[in-house]
C-alpha cells in the first residue's frame, strides 16, 4: 500500500508537547494574577468637616409662668345700723311657748281598735295533717293515734253495714268496692259526706254508716284546729 502523507507532517506525534506547553502557560497566568498588587482607591481631600456643629441645636430658653389666682371679692358692706335713742320705745317681739300646761285639757282623737283578722287555714288531708283527729278511745303519740283512727273506722263500718244488702240487689258475684269521703270540721263534727258504690242503695247505706260516727277531737295544723278530709275505701263480697 502506498503512503500518501509524510510521516513528519503528522501532528498527532506532537500532542503531548502541546499539552505540556498549555499547562505551563496556564500556571504562569495564574501566578501572575496572584502576585499582582492592588491598591485602595483614594478620594480627594474634602477638607475639615465639623460634625459637632450640625449636632448642636438651639434650645430656646423658656420661662415658667405662674397662673394668676383671682382675687377674693371684698366683703359686703354692712347694712346700715339704726341707732335708737333711749327715750324711743322699741316694740319687742313676744315668742309664744309651744309647751302645754298640765292643767289644760288636751283633746285626743279617739283611736279605733282594728280587730286582727284570724288566719283561716284551709282543709288538710288526713295523710299530711300534723295532729290527726282523735277517735274516741284512741290514745298515744301521733303515729299511734293515726293507726288507731283507721282501725276504729274499719270496725265501725263492719259493725254497722248491712251484709245482706249486696245479695238482695242482684249484683254479680265477686268483690265490690265502696269509697266513702267526709270531713271532720274544726269542731269535730262529721260533714260533707259522699259515697261511691256500684249501686245507689249501697251508696245510701255507706252514707248512713258515716252519719253514725261519733263526734271527735278535731285535727290541728300549726297549732290551730282545721278541717280534715278523710277517705275510707272498703271492699264487700257478693255471693
Amino acid at each position: 500500500m502506498e503512503i500518501k502523507k509524510n510521516p513528519k507532517s503528522n501532528l498527532e506525534n506532537y500532542s503531548k508537547i502541546f499539552m505540556q506547553l498549555g499547562l505551563v502557560l496556564a500556571l504562569f497566568v495564574t501566578y501572575v494574577a496572584i502576585e499582582k498588587k492592588t491598591f485602595d482607591r483614594q478620594f480627594g481631600d474634602l477638607g475639615d468637616i465639623s460634625m459637632n456643629a450640625d449636632m448642636e441645636e438651639d434650645i430656646p430658653i423658656t420661662e415658667r409662668v405662674e397662673p394668676v389666682k383671682p382675687k377674693a371679692p371684698p366683703p359686703p358692706t354692712p347694712e346700715k345700723i339704726e341707732v335708737v335713742e333711749d327715750e324711743k320705745e322699741v316694740e319687742e317681739t313676744v315668742i309664744e311657748s309651744t309647751e302645754t300646761d298640765e292643767t289644760e285639757a288636751v283633746e285626743v282623737e279617739e283611736i279605733e281598735e282594728v280587730e286582727e283578722e284570724e288566719e283561716v287555714v284551709e282543709d288538710v288531708s288526713f295523710m299530711i295533717i300534723e295532729d290527726v283527729p282523735v277517735f274516741p278511745g284512741c290514745k298515744g303519740g301521733k303515729a299511734e293515734l293515726k293507726k288507731c283512727f283507721n282501725k276504729k273506722m274499719q270496725k265501725h263500718f263492719a259493725r254497722k253495714f248491712d251484709s245482706e244488702l249486696p245479695n238482695e240487689l242482684g249484683l254479680s258475684s265477686g268483690k265490690k268496692r265502696l269509697i266513702m269521703l267526709f270531713k271532720i270540721d274544726r269542731q269535730g263534727n262529721i260533714v260533707d259526706i259522699r259515697a261511691k258504690a256500684p249501686h245507689p242503695r249501697l251508696q245510701k247505706e255507706a252514707i248512713r254508716i258515716i252519719k253514725l260516727l261519733p263526734k271527735m277531737k278535731p285535727g290541728r295544723q300549726r297549732g290551730k284546729p282545721v278541717g280534715v278530709k278523710y277517705t275510707l275505701p272498703m271492699r264487700i263480697d257478693v255471693e
